[in-house]
This record gives structure tokens, sequence and C-alpha cells, in this order.
């Protein structure tokens, strides 16, 4: 990949609040994900591990980010 290539992807990524969008995105879907993924650890009184909780929020900002960026690049 080209510099190039990397300077506009994250050009595409922050601009147009997607940064802001992929955030509430994240915090949502994250949130249903670490219900349904984690809920049973988490009513028995323990803690999923702190790495499989952030993924689990880091996945979806990622794939937000990355959908955003394609639709720019297709409408330009």
């Amino acid at each position: 990949m080209h510099l190039s290539a990397v300077k506009e992807f994250i050009e595409l990524a922050i601009s147009d609040g997607t940064p802001l969008k992929a955030f509430f995105t994240a915090c949502i879907v994250g949130t249903l994900l670490t219900i349904i993924n984690h809920l049973d650890t988490i009513m028995l009184g323990d803690m999923p591990p702190p790495i499989k909780i952030v993924l689990t929020y880091c996945v979806p900002y990622c794939v937000t980010t990355w959908g955003s960026v394609l639709g720019k690049k297709s409408r330009s």
C-alpha cells in the first residue's frame, strides 16, 4: 500500500463526522454484543477478560469506519 493511499484513508476516516458516528455505533453494538456474549459470566459475578470487552467495542468501530471510507470513495 502506498503512502498516498494510507493518507487518503486516514483523511476519509476522520472527515465528515465519521469518528463520532463510529463511536456511537460501537457503543450500541458493543454493548449488545457484550450482553449476548458475556452476560452469563457477568451474572455469575465474574468479569470477562478485559481484552475481550475492548475488542467487542473496537470491532464495530473499525467496521463502521471502514464502511464509511468505502462509501465516500465510491461517491467520488
